[in-house]
């Protein structure tokens, strides 16, 4: 067998991290990452090229991929090389890991010739960003905006989707991204999970469709708890935003904002160092695209 696939699965912005309480809520946006798996003779091995970034750990890709052979029993007949594009920034909390999960999953299953349901792969993406060590509570959460699109509020630590919504209104999603990366793993759980009634607080009104309002909520409270500046949200808000906050564990901020107010939010993060990206609610699933 000399199978190749491609697959495109797309980025998300969190509206409750779930590090605080194992539940979690994130919608997903038209950022996207591209996998490219062929299959190779070289059993064990699995060469990675990261386009977009190559001072990146290609552990993800490859653990990934390991979970996807393993699953059908092949780990022992192949390995496999895995290159990957995306216009997502890596480390600052618009779920570039659980995009790169989805898309190589995807696109090793279909290279060896096999299918599997939507759950299934999300699920052996997750294990396989466990395996790299890439997240702390496994982002199913995020794992499933990025592929499902819409919004998502999962159980991470069952593994099981609570509720989904598909948002309507003609909204842009604008990230502020500073230059700095901050990786999931480095962050100071313990402070994180000190605001775990806080959280629920935003997590239930998320459960309740009032899920901008606790976009806003949850990034108030893990500014607080990492030590951020929450003034670019604030700011954002200030200049017509529907929602603002931290996103994951930072140090992106997202805003939901009215076509009519993008220019407004862009200016007053103009005075931040850092880039301003300009996305959309995505509503498309992952998928294989050759």
């Amino acid at each position: 067998m000399t199978g190749r696939a491609e697959a495109i699965s797309h980025g998300a912005a969190t509206i409750i991290n779930a590090i605080a309480t194992g539940k979690g809520a994130a919608v997903g946006v038209d950022l996207w990452t591209k996998a490219a798996v062929s299959l190779t003779d070289e059993t064990g091995h699995v060469d990675v090229t990261i386009r977009s970034d190559s001072s990146e750990n290609p552990a993800l890709a490859q653990k990934t991929v390991e979970c996807i052979l393993k699953h059908f029993g092949l780990e022992k007949d192949f390995g496999a090389k895995v290159e990957t594009t995306s216009n997502i920034p890596v480390a600052r909390g618009l779920k570039s890991s659980s995009a790169a999960a989805n898309a190589i999953a995807l696109a090793t299953t279909a290279a060896i010739e096999h299918s599997l349901d939507d759950v299934t792969v999300v699920n052996l993406g997750v294990d396989g960003a466990l395996d790299a060590k890439v997240t702390i509570t496994g982002a199913f959460d995020d794992a499933c905006a990025s592929y499902f699109g819409g919004i998502v509020i999962t159980d991470n630590m069952e593994r099981t989707i609570i509720k989904r919504f598909e948002p309507t209104e003609a909204l842009a999603v604008l990230f502020y991204v500073p230059a700095k990366k901050t990786y999931t793993v480095g962050s100071n759980v313990r402070r994180m999970k000190g605001m775990a009634s806080a959280v629920k607080i935003a997590y239930n009104e998320a459960m309740k469709g009032n899920y901008w309002a606790a976009l806003t909520l949850n990034g108030l409270i893990y500014s607080s708890a990492l030590g951020y500046d929450s003034s670019p949200a604030v700011d954002a808000l200030t200049a017509g935003a529907v929602a603002s906050g931290l996103s994951g564990t930072g140090p992106a901020v997202s805003a939901i904002v009215p076509k009519d107010k993008i220019d407004a939010v862009k200016n007053v993060w103009q005075k931040c160092e850092g880039e301003i990206l300009e996305a959309r609610i995505n509503l498309q699933k992952a998928r294989v695209v050759c």
